[in-house]
């Protein structure tokens, strides 16, 4: 409730502050015919820009502080011999308080204190709150009167607005990579503990995975090869089934279909993209993978229903409209000028495609491939449900394996405490597996920038 509160001040505060400087603004302008440095937008902008600043600090600061404000309160108002005890009886007679004052109640009989303290809670929160949203709008007032006082012709306003609309272009920013870093931090913290018990040597060059959950000190065996065979033998039958498929789709559209065809077709093919990827993986349990079986028996084959060829092929239907879409895309960036240049020589249209249009496209193309790679190598549900979840270093497609991601699961799934290998081991196939994924990206970036370059 409070949230909605503060949003309506700050709306408040944000429309009369930027009627005010545009008004402002416009007043100078047709008084005397004054022509100002910036357009009255900008003087709006920069009002409201000024009103919202010290609102928001304080808003922030109560956002940060409040918590431990309103705990304080709790706790003075809590008997002595609650908070002699400590620890769970505080903790539990707070969050008592706290629901009794927010009207959701308790189980059980209140306690002789408890209907009074609350209401003592009630009354000081809401005379916080009004403390809370008057510093906020009488701040946010103040900073929009010395905002309206500077508003003169000279006032280079659209520079400053724009210097404030570039730093927080620059946060966002930093946001992104902040983020990334501390997920980089994070998995490599725990994956230097999870060393610390299991030789990197015996983990990346280990043929055996057989981790054990085991109260007696038993810590199984961690070899990375067998997953990342896995996972690697999925991606390729993947590739192998999305590469052929998305490139001869994308052709089609971009050189052959109709305009009303490529309007439906396109966006046909493009739902599957929206498909959740656990709907993939319940479609090829239940369906593709009985049907290869059944296939596999016909021909004398012994095709187990989850395998790599299972997980492979559907989550290659599933990169499809991935490939198809980027490839039509870098096939539109190829200039008209080669294509009319190979008309004009003789060629055919199939000739201009094979001769001229891929080759031009290619580093574009190639780099949707490896986008597409990236893609299949961190899918995690169809493999989880298709894959057969078998940890053994095996060659054949047609028997159950098992992958990077689909490991990470079984170790954080149930009761976990991060205290030994077991749980740990997740942390450093993570970091693996970012590895080689922000790799293939970096790759596929470069091309594509390389490719933009000379053709745009």
């Amino acid at each position: 409730m409070n949230s909605y509160i503060f949003a309506a001040v700050l709306l408040a505060l944000l429309a009369i502050a930027y009627q005010v400087g545009w008004s402002r603004s416009r007043q100078l302008a047709t008084a005397g015919g004054t022509k100002l440095h910036s357009r009255s937008q900008y003087h709006g902008a920069l009002a409201a820009i000024w009103a919202l600043a010290p609102a928001l600090v304080i808003l922030g600061l109560w956002a940060l502080l409040g918590d431990t404000v309103n705990s304080s309160y709790i706790h003075s108002l809590l008997p002595q011999d609650i908070m002699a005890e400590g620890g769970p009886a505080v903790t539990e007679a707070s969050q008592r308080l706290r629901s009794i004052a927010s009207g959701f109640g308790v189980a059980g009989e209140l306690r002789p204190y408890e209907a009074e303290a609350a209401d003592a809670l009630r009354q000081f929160q809401f005379i916080v709150l009004l403390v809370v949203i008057g510093a906020a709008a009488a701040t946010g007032i103040g900073a929009l009167l010395y905002a309206r006082k500077r508003i003169n012709p000279r006032l280079r306003a659209r520079n400053e607005v724009e210097r404030v609309i570039g730093l927080l272009l620059l946060a966002s920013s930093a946001v992104a990579i902040l983020t990334t870093l501390g997920i980089v931090a994070s998995l490599l913290t725990e994956a230097l503990r999870f060393f610390t018990y299991v030789s990197p040597i015996d983990f990346f060059f280990g043929t055996v995975w057989n981790p054990i959950f085991s109260t007696e000190g038993g810590r199984g065996e961690y070899g990375l090869l067998p997953l990342l065979w896995g996972t690697i033998m999925v991606s390729v039958i993947a590739m192998l089934v999305a590469v052929p498929v998305g490139l001869m789709t994308a052709i089609y559209l971009n050189q052959y279909a109709p305009r009303r065809v490529r309007a439906v077709v396109k966006p046909v093919i493009e739902i599957l993209a929206g498909i959740p990827t656990i709907v993939y993986g319940f479609f090829a349990l239940v369906t593709v993978g009985p049907f290869l079986a059944n296939s596999g028996d016909a021909v004398g084959l012994n095709v187990s229903a989850t395998s790599a060829l299972t997980a492979g092929s559907v989550m290659g239907i599933m990169i499809i409209p991935f490939i198809s879409s980027l490839s039509d895309d870098i096939l539109n960036q190829v200039p008209r000028a080669m294509r009319d240049g190979s008309y004009g020589l003789g060629a055919t249209q199939s000739e201009t495609i094979i001769r001229v249009l891929l080759p031009a496209a290619l580093p574009g193309i190639v780099g949707a491939f490896l986008l597409a790679i990236s893609r299949a190598i961190g899918e995690t549900m169809i493999v989880v449900l298709a894959a057969g979840n078998s940890p053994v270093l095996r060659a054949n497609p047609f028997e159950p394996i098992s992958t990077v991601t689909v490991s990470i699961v079984n170790q954080l799934t149930g009761d976990t405490d991060f205290a030994g290998p077991q749980s740990l081991v997740a942390f450093a196939l993570g970091l693996t597996l970012f590895v080689i994924t922000l790799g293939l990206n970096v790759a596929a970036l470069y091309i594509v920038r390389r490719f933009r370059e000379q053709y745009e």
